[in-house]
């Protein structure tokens, strides 16, 4: 994977407040925004909250909801409700949300390649958490 080079403020300090780096960690700060985003690209784009939890073990109802307006409030995930007995609500990626994929995906698939790596991470970080 070759990507183009850093442009040349973003290779050494300081990062201002508003640097793109800066904002781009904020945006990705929360323990789920990722997963949510790349769960529903996977799912085709859009999901009912129920299966996108079922895909998402360890997030619970209140995180998936919070999380979902946050995604919301940013414009990157559109909330559909549907007119049918009972109401049904439908979350799907706005186009762009949809721009967020590619990068996360590089990055998941970097994990999975490197999944060796990540490994050593944790056994380091669990040996010094040790006594």
């Amino acid at each position: 994977m070759n990507l183009a080079p850093l442009p040349d403020q973003y290779r050494h300090a300081p990062f201002v407040e508003d640097c793109a780096p800066r904002r781009l960690l904020r945006l990705f700060s929360g323990k789920w925004t990722t997963m949510i985003l790349h769960t529903l690209h996977l799912l085709g784009g859009a999901s009912r909250p129920g299966q996108l939890q079922r895909a998402i073990p360890g997030l619970s109802k209140k995180m998936m909801t919070q999380t979902l307006r946050e995604l919301e409030q940013m414009g990157l995930v559109a909330r559909e409700v549907m007119q049918v007995m009972p109401p049904a609500v439908e979350y799907g990626l706005t186009p762009l949300g949809q721009h967020f994929v590619t990068p996360l995906e590089m990055l998941y698939r970097w994990g999975a390649e490197n999944a060796e790596l990540l490994d050593c991470v944790e056994r380091n970080r669990h040996m010094a958490l040790k006594p």
